[in-house]
């Protein structure tokens, strides 16, 4: 989206008008658009088109979800790929090599302290290897072995570069609905969010199988899909309300976690949500991961993602793929989701979806 008069936000003395009425208009588009993923949640319109979704149907979707991010997972980690590949190697050491090392821990239990095994290496293995990177990084970034200079090769992998956002953030802020205003609702915003919508629940479909997978779990149920899509939607219109400027959904990182730890538990991610909310009122808590290098998570990115991809070719096992109009369906669809979106990125102006927003002069 651009300015009307075609001014740089920055030339302006309004410029937090600027990006707050840009704020209220995706809020207005995310609640309103969140009211079509509730209806086909609660209505069952998923369940219907599922029973037409099989293994040959799910296999590329989870493939082209993880394959989809390679771009991304290339552009952090050529920050540095010393400091990428070190990441990795310590996830790696930590999920695969360390994840059957048991750690002494004490525990007070039944009025007594004792001494139980923890597989702690084996649980908090991508934290472990993030830290590890992170800890490399700054220092690195102290004793000055990294680049100052923006535009040098290593730079992006300093921990000092966000810093003024550690300290410009307040030690406490409380969210609240309408913080930006009254939301703002347009057609063209409504539409553009609603294309996003759908996609994003065709996502969590394929997320959804990816993560019973991983957690030894049956494939989901019909019920619980449709459950989950509306319970995603309402997550999406808090999110309106809180003025997020962005929708939930199912985090392909996050479900690529669950493979790397081993742990499915609903409490553990019930009560990880619980902690979530209470730290996210700390602004200098939120603010210190700003200062995460951009290589360390390349380096996970690579992981996670990789991850993700490998459980959708998993689901071939249930493919009979000595038949030939198999092997074609799961050929074109695969080869198809990865060149429409680069062809469609190489001709950014063959759709034109630009939007003016008025902004008032100062």
């Amino acid at each position: 989206m651009q300015l009307q008069d075609g001014t740089s936000p920055l030339q302006m003395d309004n410029s937090d008008e600027v990006w707050m009425s840009r704020m209220r208009e995706i809020q207005g588009a995310i609640l309103v658009s969140s009211l079509l993923q509730i209806v086909l949640g609660f209505s069952g319109l998923v369940g219907l088109v599922l029973k037409y979704i099989g293994p040959l149907a799910i296999a590329p979707t989870i493939n082209l979800i993880g394959l989809s991010l390679f771009i991304e997972a290339g552009k952090k980690s050529g920050g540095h790929w010393g400091i990428a590949a070190l990441t990795v190697c310590l996830i790696l050491l930590f999920s695969q090599y360390l994840s059957k090392v048991d750690v002494p821990m004490i525990a007070y239990k039944d009025k007594k302290w004792k001494v139980f095994q923890y597989p702690l290496f084996k649980l908090f293995s991508a934290l472990f290897g993030m830290c590890g990177g992170w800890l490399v990084c700054f220092l690195l970034t102290i004793f000055d072995v990294l680049p100052s200079k923006s535009d040098e090769y290593g730079f992006s992998a300093r921990t000092d570069i966000s810093l003024d956002a550690v300290t410009n953030s307040p030690w406490f802020h409380v969210p609240y609905p309408g913080q930006w205003g009254m939301p703002t609702v347009s057609v063209s915003s409504v539409l553009g969010m609603m294309a996003g919508v759908l996609a994003s629940t065709m996502e969590s479909i394929g997320d959804y199988y990816a993560c019973a997978r991983l957690s030894g779990a049956p494939p989901p149920p019909t019920h619980a899909i449709n459950r989950g899509i509306a319970v995603e939607g309402i997550g999406c219109i808090l999110a309106g309300l809180w003025g997020t400027g962005n929708g939930t959904t199912s985090y392909s990182q996050n479900i690529a976690a669950l493979g790397i730890t081993k742990v499915g538990s609903r409490l553990v991610l019930q009560t990880t949500g619980i902690l979530m909310i209470v730290l996210g009122i700390f602004g200098k808590f939120g603010a210190v991961f700003i200062t995460i290098p951009d290589p360390v998570i390349g380096g996970m990115f690579l992981v996670m993602f990789g991850m993700i991809a490998a459980v959708g070719i998993s689901n071939l096992q249930y493919i009979d793929l000595n038949s030939s109009r198999n092997l074609l369906i799961l050929g074109f669809s695969t080869f198809s989701g990865l060149v429409l979106p680069t062809w469609f990125h190489s001709n950014p102006g063959i759709i034109d979806t630009d939007e003016y927003i008025p902004v008032p002069p100062p």
